[in-house]
């Protein structure tokens, strides 16, 4: 007896590129809703800036008393029953919100971008308006989550991210060498490690990966974790690099040597190997150039300087802390504001 070939398939068998479909709708529905999120965002921002913009004017105009704003505060929540957002406190903060930002044309439209509890913390942390920018537009770039938004500012990363040193103004293109200059500090804090006074550097890199997560959102929150003791091969001999990390946003490989002494010139002549056979071996078509992190105890600006001023692959030298130190003064060592400013237009 002849067996049918063409047996009907089942209606619930899924077709060969049912899988790729799925994935794509998944994907426009995640866009939508974040869209949907962003959208709310604003609005609820334009809000509060408008609520604090009217209080404003009504206090500069009339001359209005704080006995109004608790008034008010009190005759919104019987007119909105449940709804947050309008205490007495909150409005206080509205008006601020409202007094900050209102002579700064920059600000203005790039406060709506971020999430209102973001806002409240760089306004009340921050006090120096470029200051406040940076903040504003990292979050916005790097989507940061209000914790590492606090952790950024607590470890001082406006300072320590205009202070950093490297060679990515000639070592990279325009398109990518503001948001690489600022994904690359000049100090890291590493507070969350349990580490004697001395320590070797494989004790310190088993540290960092025992406490991985910690040491991503240290490092800014955008990095993802590829390996330890990477290895790679050329010409028949293995070489290992300390960390391999990506970088979400430059959409690179991150090489990071780690080093309990102080920086030495010959550190840069390896990491440049190290990137080379990265970029030949193991960076992907659609994948921009690698960059090389070599952290260091200590290091002289001047000789770091010197050891960058020839080297053709990107790379940034920066200095680490294990234990939480008194804030250093870096406020006179930022570059001018006019410089800080030209650096985050391009962000």
């Amino acid at each position: 007896m002849k067996t049918n070939d063409k047996t009907p398939k089942n209606s619930l068998d899924k077709p060969q590129d049912y899988p790729r479909l799925l994935t794509e709708i998944k994907e426009r529905i995640r866009s939508a809703q974040y869209e949907a999120l962003k959208a709310v965002n604003k609005e609820l921002v334009g809000l509060y800036w408008d609520i604090g913009r009217m209080i404003v004017e009504r206090q500069v105009v009339e001359g209005w008393g704080k006995a109004v704003v608790k008034q008010l505060a009190t005759d919104q929540q019987t007119e909105f029953p449940g709804v947050g957002g309008f205490s007495a406190s909150n409005l206080w903060r509205m008006k601020a919100f409202f007094e900050a930002y209102t002579g700064h044309e920059k600000l203005a439209p790039l406060v709506r971008e971020i999430a209102w509890s973001h806002n409240l913390v760089i306004m009340e942390r921050c006090k120096d308006p470029l200051e406040r920018e940076f903040y504003v537009r990292m979050t916005r770039k790097f989507g940061w989550s209000k914790n590492v938004l606090i952790h950024q500012i607590d470890n001082q990363s406006y300072e320590k991210s205009m202070l950093g040193q490297t060679n990515f103004d000639k070592a990279m293109t325009p398109e990518l060498r503001a948001q690489a200059k600022l994904a690359v500090k000049d100090e890291y804090t590493f507070d969350f490690l349990e580490l004697g006074e001395e320590y070797s550097e494989l004790e310190l890199e088993r540290a960092l990966i025992a406490r991985i997560e910690h040491f991503l959102r240290a490092m800014g929150g955008m990095f993802a974790f590829m390996g330890s003791q990477y290895r790679l091969e050329v010409d028949g001999k293995e070489f290992f690099i300390d960390l391999l990390l990506f970088h979400r946003r430059l959409r690179c490989l991150v090489a990071i040597e780690l080093k309990v002494g102080d920086f030495q010139p010959e550190f840069v002549g390896k990491m440049q190997f190290y990137l080379a056979a990265l970029d030949r071996q193991v960076r992907q078509e659609d994948e921009n150039p690698s960059i090389g992190i070599i952290l260091c105890k200590e290091k002289s600006r001047t000789i770091v300087e010197y050891a960058l001023h020839n080297a053709s692959n990107p790379i940034g030298v920066a200095t680490y802390e294990i234990t939480r130190t008194l804030p250093k003064a870096l406020k006179g060592q930022l570059p001018s504001p006019k410089d800080i400013a030209h650096l985050l237009e391009d962000l």
